[in-house]
């Protein structure tokens, strides 16, 4: 594998909407480090429960530089338990331990994405074969439950279609502020997104959630709650903010060149910090899609 350099230590100053000159250098950086990675092949791991310590090196310097990295696995059998086992191996050992408790999680707190009439996902489009919209994981959690980092695993593509397309949050933020900078800081508002409340069938209910698209963690790294769902959520009533996701969303379908476009196979993965993502439709002739896929998702990130 080629060795890469990581992206120059995390700065404030260039995240200061004010300071241009820091802002375009780290601009230069960051695309430049970026377009390598995404022209790379997917890391080839030869055990997915524990990686070389070769290949951890590669998947962090590439999380690092894009805050995504694709890989490949030799497990791609059809047991999925031992998947699973083995997936949860491999989050430990990228020092993912914060696992959330997802309302579909099954062993290991880990979901399986694939069709299905259960009543608790009959009717969410994750189980179904429609298309999803771009979007970050966990994007209507509550401010202090935020998805960081994610784990995506191919048990079981479908016969045609599933196709994902994935972009860099930072990549989004220096689209957007090259465009105006005045959008990042309506998109940084406390109140710029609501998600409203959601009432299952059992009577639990996930609260309201209002918070901003971009915003930093703990450690000073810039991260993204975001959904291009238009029914079920609420744009702060401002023309900046309403003007601001017009764009984001034009970025979003565009033919930008950091945007990762993939159809994973048996054995491949994503391991990202919470990117930007959709997933096009699949296997529209079939009513019983075979397409399976493993997701984790945690409150820390991959540093």
């Amino acid at each position: 594998m080629p060795e890469l350099e990581t992206t120059q230590k995390q700065s404030v100053k260039h995240w200061d909407l004010e300071d241009d000159a820091a802002y375009q250098a780290w601009r230069a950086d960051k695309l430049a480090r970026v377009k390598k990675v995404l022209d790379l092949a997917p890391v080839r791991l030869s055990s997915l429960a524990k990686p070389s310590e070769s290949e951890t090196k590669e998947l962090r310097q590439r999380c690092q530089i894009s805050n995504l990295a694709i890989y490949e696995s030799g497990n791609n059998g059809a047991d999925p338990a031992e998947i699973r086992r083995e997936l949860l191996a491999f989050s430990d050992h990228m020092g993912l331990f914060i696992a959330e408790r997802h309302r579909s999680a099954g062993d290991y707190g880990i979901v399986a994405l694939t069709p299905s009439d259960a009543p608790r996902q009959r009717g969410y489009i994750p189980y179904s074969q429609r298309a999803m919209n771009w979007h970050t994981d966990g994007y209507y959690n509550a401010p202090d439950q935020q998805i960081l980092a994610m784990v995506l695993h191919c048990v079981r593509p479908a016969d045609d279609g599933g196709v994902n397309q994935l972009m860099d949050p930072e990549i989004a933020y220096i689209r957007l502020r090259d465009e105006n900078p005045d959008y990042i800081a309506a998109l940084m508002a406390p109140e710029a997104m609501t998600i409203p409340e959601n009432r299952e069938p059992d009577g639990s209910v996930r609260p309201t959630s209002t918070g901003p698209v971009f915003f930093f963690d703990a450690a000073g790294h810039l991260a993204m709650r975001y959904t291009a769902r238009s029914r079920s959520i609420a744009w702060r009533q401002d023309a900046r903010t309403q003007q601001a996701t017009r764009v984001l969303l034009d970025i979003l379908h565009s033919d930008d060149p950091m945007i990762l476009t993939t159809r994973m196979t048996a054995g491949q993965g994503v391991l990202c910090n919470n990117v930007l993502h959709n997933r096009t439709g699949f296997d529209p002739d079939k009513t019983d899609s075979s397409r399976l896929l493993f997701r984790i998702r945690f409150h820390n990130r991959i540093n």
